[in-house]
């Protein structure tokens, strides 16, 4: 036999070896059924519509990084619980005096929980790009790989670190200590999707020392790079620590091990950027446009686009007779971030689409053609939130200008509005209307038109002339 393969037989026999010995296994199992259990049975914004977390790929991406809220001290935990073996079988000061250096033994304990932690994310990752590839989305791109590289980098590196820790401190309090620790602090630092950007309550830099990414909430944004190599500077420098607290002997050696995580921290707050708009930025490859003649959807909506494109040239057809010269000419997915509170885009000579509102999100021919003439006239400008298109006020507005196109009065499908609470206020608004002579339903309906583009005064008073509330 070749001498060369001899280091590499004993390295195989080591790894088998030790992981039978150790919570290895176990820890890579209990990283994928978690994560799994999390994502596939607890309701949520990851498990359905455009944000869900097999919606494509870089909210994969996203809600998995997202997870290591809980994911990483629970690698922190698992990872000190391994390092607590030699001190509970009382082996510790043998194993020093034997001649394997401190450095190969730190290795040989850290593999294979390392291998166990990435294999476990990784397979969480194969089966979301499995759900994705067999989904609707045609988009494509690997911007996605940083954001899933630094999660598994961040489970690696928090095991070591739990290792080195419970080396240094060999204490049965130390396992839980770590993980709950850890616990809160990605709590206080992980940002809130709240606003249009990602924010945290501490500062920027400061939290993008934590892992976990923001609930993923606009589809169009992704982390910039700079975060990634921060990240990973910081990452590097907590996992030579641990390796170097494995390693140590004695209470020098524990100190100076401390000196990689002090300098991948300081690398790491020069290179990570300070305000939220630098951290999550546009991802432009799925923000371009692609187009249909007037309609265009983002990159990332492409298979929206063939239902879309004949759906939209109907309805600017209609928005044409109904408003004339003032009539939208194009229609357009609004690529904009916003936060829950903030007011829609709004464009005189375009209808702009919001797919996470299910007035649009969830229309299908008739029902999109009709929402679509409703946007087109009457934009919403009030807020709106992942649960709500608007007031009942902007719904039974929209209804109003919607059957004034097509004869007939219907609620709007996808509001959280019942259709009874948007009929009771728009059909006597319906009556009094279409009594009207018609040039002036039409100079109401263009009064309408121009009130909800530019945001001011009450929607349903443009129709009947007096305030309705």
């Amino acid at each position: 036999m070749s001498p060369v393969n001899l280091p590499a037989r004993s390295a195989r026999r080591l790894l088998r070896t030790e992981l039978r010995r150790s919570v290895a296994p176990w820890a890579g199992a209990a990283v994928l059924a978690a994560a799994l259990a999390f994502l596939t049975l607890a309701p949520g914004p990851w498990s359905a519509g455009t944000t869900a977390w097999t919606a494509q790929w870089t909210s994969m991406a996203l809600w998995t990084r997202h997870l290591l809220v809980f994911l990483w001290p629970l690698a922190l935990g698992l990872g000190a619980l391994q390092g607590l073996r030699d001190h509970r079988s009382r082996t510790a000061e043998l194993l020093a005096c034997t001649p394997r250096p401190a450095r190969q033994r730190a290795l040989a304990q850290a593999g294979p929980i390392v291998l166990a932690l990435v294999t476990g994310y990784g397979l969480l990752l194969l089966v979301g790009g499995v759900r994705v590839l067999t989904g609707d989305t045609r988009f494509s791109s690997a911007g996605w790989l940083p954001i899933s590289l630094v999660g598994a980098l961040a489970l690696a590196a928090g095991a070591v670190l739990g290792l080195g820790v419970a080396r240094a401190l060999p204490s049965v309090l130390t396992p839980p200590a770590l993980a709950v620790g850890a616990f809160l602090l990605t709590s206080l630092l992980r940002p809130t999707a709240d606003a249009a950007i990602p924010t945290s309550a501490v500062p920027n830099r400061l939290s993008l020392l934590s892992p976990v990414t923001a609930p993923v909430r606009d589809t169009l944004l992704t982390v910039a790079a700079p975060v990634h190599l921060g990240q990973v500077l910081w990452l590097l420098g907590t996992a030579v620590t641990g390796l170097a607290l494995l390693a140590a002997a004695t209470r020098r050696a524990r100190l100076l091990a401390l000196a990689p995580l002090l300098a991948g921290c300081a690398l790491a707050l020069a290179v990570l950027p300070a305000a939220p708009r630098d951290t999550y930025v546009v991802d432009r490859a799925a923000a371009d446009l692609v187009c249909d003649g007037p309609v265009c959807v983002t990159a990332l909506r492409q298979s929206r686009l063939d239902e879309l494109a004949g759906t939209g040239r109907e309805a600017l057809r209609l928005l044409r007779d109904a408003l004339g010269d003032r009539a939208p000419t194009t229609i357009a997915e609004a690529r904009e971030p916003r936060g829950l509170g903030d007011p829609p885009e709004r464009m005189a000579d375009s209808v702009l689409l919001d797919f996470d509102d299910p007035v649009i999100g969830d229309a299908v021919d008739g029902q999109l053609t009709r929402a679509l003439v409703a946007q087109g006239i009457a934009p919403v400008c009030r807020p709106r939130s992942a649960v709500e298109s608007g007031t009942v006020d902007d719904a039974a507005a929209q209804s109003v200008a919607a059957a004034w196109v097509f004869g007939d009065l219907r609620p709007l499908d996808g509001t959280m509005h019942r259709p009874g609470d948007q009929l009771e206020l728009a059909a006597p608004v319906w009556e009094r209307f279409r009594a009207l002579p018609e040039a002036e339903q039409r100079r109401r309906i263009l009064a309408l038109h121009e009130a909800a583009v530019g945001c001011t005064g009450d929607p349903l008073a443009a129709l009947t002339g007096v305030p309705t509330r």
